[in-house]
């Protein structure tokens, strides 16, 4: 990539940073839009987990695919592909006539959404290759996150109580274009000098593993166990495919030997866990607000405030306690405020008091601020540089599947304690198992990111790296020796 001026860099940063936020925005604003489209479209519970869970499901599946093939093919190709792709979906999903319809062209738009954050971040990682200029770009790119994060609840409150629904999917369109145009005129191509193979028997395991896992978890409560096992099966052959087939591939999609690192192997479960609390508590909250206070969306995403700006403004200083302490001391306020907040619902049920809900919601958004800092650098900490962005992009897989399955198991624990009753007679009694869940995956972040960062931690990362390193050597020099 040839050297760009300092004004076409941030050019290049705002463009990536304009991609983030309409895939973050989405998911955020969406949830704030769920029982309008319950209302409209007849959905169920599992319905709605499913316009949830069909498109972060899809961005897991393919994110490492997206990210290998940007580096062989092209990344700004890929890219402007991902762009034409999800603002496609988003038109189409404002369009859906029913809820099966709504479903796959939300699957349509993860797939566009797959190609632009793991090699929008490529572009980055390439434009700026100075380390400084680098790392104030990547917290640039962090606080996009935040902001999507804070605005989601609002700007999806506003669309659906001035216009509808529908209209969360049209400011995609806008934004996806001028990113398209801006791309196509300012962004150059790039490519890695020696791009991963593909690796298309891993890529539909995983296909597999995550598609029938969430569908067996979604459909539990409603589906009859001869529908329900034979997914759960294909789940359990699926993982133990994995296990056997990618560890006797050269490049395969998923280097197990990078869970030889506690550091890695920590990140992968917090990211999991976080991510889950943060699809399961975004699900029972919108639920909550508006089918059993029965608020308006705008008033529903005012309430999500309290939990939104402590976001925003956390995520910062958790980045900088990172850079300074390391990701150990993130990572326990992170898992203290999170537990914290879920035993407040599930213990003292925090939905019945306007005091207790806002305390819930300002501790779950300080625990979520400090959470995700640190996990990406928890990844490739120990990690050979050549490896550290595969290992990135483990753990923004492990984000999304976290997230498909927070909304799956909550939702499913949900739907089973509602079972034939009104939201409003019983959601209080039914959802206080999903918060003893989500006080459990507190407990995880807390626990594992305090054991997975220490001295013992660090040496587990470092003999990983080694051998990870002599791999790349025998293989540099094998190819050399059959040239």
């Amino acid at each position: 990539m040839p050297e760009l001026s300092p004004r076409r860099r941030m050019l290049v940063l705002a463009i990536c940073c304009m991609s983030l936020l309409i895939v973050s925005l989405d998911t955020t604003a969406l949830n704030v839009g769920l029982p309008s489209m319950q209302r409209e479209l007849h959905a169920s519970t599992a319905g709605l987990q499913w316009t949830i869970d069909a498109y972060t499901l899809v961005l897991a599946s393919l994110l490492m695919l997206a990210g290998s093939t940007g580096d062989r093919v092209g990344r700004k190709k890929v890219f402007m592909t991902g762009l034409v792709v999800f603002s496609l979906g988003s038109l189409l999903c404002s369009l859906a006539p029913n809820l099966e319809s709504l479903i796959a062209f939300r699957m349509l738009q993860a797939v566009g959404g797959s190609m632009l954050n793991p090699v929008a971040m490529s572009i980055i990682t390439n434009t700026f290759t100075d380390p400084r200029e680098r790392a104030r770009a990547i917290g640039v790119w962090g606080a996009v996150v935040g902001i999507s994060m804070a605005a989601g609840p609002l700007v999806g409150g506003l669309l659906v109580e001035s216009v509808g629904w529908r209209a969360i999917f049209w400011v995609n369109l806008p934004v996806g274009l001028a990113a398209l145009l801006l791309t196509l005129r300012f962004v150059p191509e790039s490519r890695a000098p020696k791009a991963r193979r593909p690796d298309p028997v891993g890529q539909v395991l995983v296909i597999a593993l995550f598609g029938a896992l969430t569908y067996a978890i979604i459909e539990a409560p409603t589906a009859s166990a001869a529908t329900v096992v034979p997914f759960a099966v294909v789940a359990v052959a699926a993982l133990a495919g994995l296990l056997w087939y990618e560890p006797r591939r050269t490049e395969p999609l998923i280097d197990l030997r990078f869970f030889r690192s506690a550091p890695f192997s920590g990140a992968t479960v917090i990211a999991i866990s976080a991510f889950a609390s943060l699809g399961g508590f975004l699900f029972l909250s919108t639920l909550y607000l508006q089918n059993v206070r029965g608020l308006d969306a705008l008033h529903a995403g005012l309430w999500m405030l309290p939990m939104a700006v402590p976001m925003f403004l956390c995520a910062p200083l958790a980045g900088r306690l990172v850079g300074s302490r390391g990701p150990r001391l993130p990572l326990v306020i992170a898992g203290v405020a999170m537990t914290a907040s879920a035993v407040l619902f599930a213990a003292f049920e925090a939905e019945t008091s306007d005091t207790t809900l806002f305390l819930g919601y300002v501790l779950f958004g300080i625990g979520f601020g400090f959470v995700n800092a640190p996990i990406t650098n928890t990844a490739v900490s120990g990690m050979p540089r050549s490896q550290a962005g595969v290992a990135a992009a483990v753990a923004s897989t492990s984000r999304q599947l976290g997230q498909t399955l927070g909304v799956a198991v909550i939702g499913a624990v949900l739907a089973s304690g509602i079972g034939s009753s009104s939201y409003r007679q019983t959601f209080v009694t039914a959802a206080r198992p999903g918060w003893w869940i989500l006080a459990a995956c507190g407990l995880a972040v807390l626990t594992i990111g305090a054991l997975t960062n220490g001295r013992w931690a660090r040496a587990t990362a470092e003999r990983a790296a080694q051998r990870l390193e002599s791999a790349e050597i025998r293989q540099v020099v094998g190819a050399g020796e059959r040239v």
